[in-house]
């Protein structure tokens, strides 16, 4: 495990192996807070990189370059604006933890173009789950995490220029043995790396630290040192050192190399156990909560503490244009762009009286906006234990089939779930298909326990994935309320009770719209106790039919 010192300084070693082949390494992942330690080791980078600072929200025609609105209305000719990416350089993202993941795959795309571009990640996240994109972590080959390191610990660590340029005419005749490779790859799997650019970057890393020491053959210590910088941070697992000593006596040995093969390894004299045990050294402390992080921030979870952005799944009506930048992503309204520019005309003249045309500026740009619309799901939990089961899923049968023979207006979509005995089940996904509908629910049996608390789990798990889908949950409870079979693990009626009030504080924290609909014969106390708690409309229905529940569910989420 690293201490703050070691950090700063094989971070520095990074951005300096980066300042020889910036195209070759990809690029670095910096976890650090905006702050004086930061600015100081990125003051590091060597000058003969150019950089260019992008930020989250940034635009294809920024990007890419693209029409120049205001210049091609003025001039009455395509004028075209040229973009970031149009000559190579390191790229700096700032709030790289907040990357979209289209912009993601945008400058995945341009890395593995391989035109010289190279990408340094500014990760500010706080916690595990905010990170950047995985997508581009696994296109770079340098990770350094700055967390701890105060200002008055660092040390101003510089090469020169004049080096700097030597090592990077003396990379082109830089050779990497394919030995030295395939132990790169054996060290990269050992350590349960998956993808195959990790051994490749530390490849790049062992041949530009190589040009820096002056060598034109990689050796021992450049493959140790590329190796901890390049797999220490992607390792998901310690490798076993008993595995490798179990090994078979009555297997011949290798037979030897061929006279070229060990002319050119014969300066390799690295075991696989040194490497392994030189990464080792730098592993993070905890390398199954790195990897726990990394997987959510796979899923796009992490956003800094900026919100969560409200998408609908379709375009509502048209709402009025806002003043907007032509950034290729947003629709230009022409209307409302010239009236904005009509009063200006006459001053604009005086000032350009050369000018042709209409004389436009990025002031005048409208753009068109719509209003976003999310199509309702109405998620019908359903009690289908003890001896009214058979009635209560026939109503609920019913209203779903009402439901959807009126989605075509309302736009809703329905899901099912059931919960009996030990737990609950997805009986019906989202949908709006009749004819999909009534063959799912055909077969759905009842009986048993009643684990309200594992309906209460299903129906959160199901409203939080269609919310990322841009649907808009609202749930339905049917039950008698008298909750006996807890969830896994726990035993007992007070558990089960304890476990469904827990549940229903859960789904509270999602704030939907959500009906408790009381199927017993006189109306429950538990009951509407539970939908205080879920913060939801009590409706005690005893002797519901398909229509009358269908009216009841609609009236109590809509009002």
């Amino acid at each position: 495990m690293q201490d703050r010192a070691e950090a700063w300084i094989t971070g520095h070693l990074a951005l300096t192996l980066l300042g020889i082949d910036p195209g070759g390494l990809g690029g670095l992942h910096l976890r650090a807070r905006a702050g004086p330690v930061r600015s100081a080791f990125l003051s590091g980078l060597p000058e003969s990189l150019t950089t260019r600072r992008l930020s989250p929200g940034i635009s294809d025609t920024q990007l890419f370059g693209g029409i120049d609105i205001s210049a091609t209305l003025a001039s009455g000719r395509v004028v075209t604006a040229p973009g970031l990416l149009d000559t190579p350089a390191t790229l700096i993202l700032t709030m790289a933890e907040r990357c979209p993941p289209g912009l993601a795959a945008r400058l995945a795309q341009v890395l593995d173009r391989g035109e010289g571009h190279s990408l340094i990640l500014l990760d500010e996240g706080a916690d595990a789950d905010e990170v950047a994109p995985v997508t581009l972590q696994d296109r770079l080959a340098f990770c350094v995490d700055l967390d701890g390191v105060r200002a008055q610990e660092i040390a101003e660590l510089a090469i020169s220029a004049d080096d700097l340029r030597l090592a990077r005419n003396r990379l082109r005749d830089v050779t990497l043995p394919d030995a030295a490779l395939a132990l790169l790859t054996q060290t990269s799997a050992r350590f349960g790396i998956s993808s195959l650019r990790a051994p490749l970057l530390a490849g790049r890393a062992a041949c530009a630290h190589a040009a820096l020491s002056g060598r034109t053959t990689v050796a021992d210590d450049d493959l140790q040192i590329a190796a901890q910088l390049v797999f220490a941070h992607r390792a998901t697992q310690v490798p076993d050192d008993s595995a490798e000593e179990d090994t078979d006596p009555s297997q011949p040995d290798t037979p030897p190399e061929s006279g070229q093969d060990r002319d050119e390894n014969e300066d390799l004299s690295l075991p696989q156990d040194m490497l392994v045990d030189a990464v080792r050294a730098l592993l993070p402390p905890d390398v199954m909560s790195a990897l726990s992080a990394a997987k959510a921030g796979a899923t796009g979870k992490g956003s800094g503490g900026a919100g969560q952005k409200r998408k609908g799944n379709r375009r509502g009506r048209p709402l009025p244009s806002r003043p907007g930048r032509a950034d290729g992503q947003n629709r230009i309204d022409i209307i409302a762009t010239l009236r904005a520019a009509a009063p200006w005309q006459q001053v604009r003249r005086k000032a350009q009286p050369d000018a042709a045309g209409l004389l436009i500026r990025p002031s005048d740009i409208h753009i068109r906006q719509f209003q976003d619309l999310s199509d309702r799901l109405v998620i019908f939990a359903v009690d289908a234990s003890g001896s009214a089961a058979m009635a209560r899923l026939a109503e609920a049968k019913g209203a779903i089939e009402l439901m959807l023979a009126e989605a075509y207006s309302r736009r809703d979509h329905v899901a099912l779930i059931t919960f009996r005995g030990d737990g609950a089940e997805l009986v019906l996904p989202p949908t709006r298909s009749l004819v999909q509908t009534k063959r799912l629910l055909a077969g759905v049996a009842g009986g048993g326990g009643t684990p309200l608390a594992a309906g209460l789990q299903a129906a959160a798990d199901l409203a939080r994935r269609s919310q990322a889908q841009g649907l808009s949950p609202a749930l339905a409870l049917l039950t008698d309320g008298r909750a006996n079979v807890p969830l896994p693990g726990r035993t007992g009626r007070a558990a089960a009770t304890e476990d469904a009030q827990k549940m229903a504080a859960v789904f509270a924290t999602l704030n939907l719209p959500t009906a408790v609909i009381d199927t017993a014969m006189r109306p429950q106390r538990d009951l509407a106790d539970l939908a205080a708690r879920l913060g939801a409309a009590y409706v005690p229905l005893p002797r519901a039919d398909a229509a009358g529940l269908s009216r009841a569910v609609t009236g109590a989420l809509e009002g």
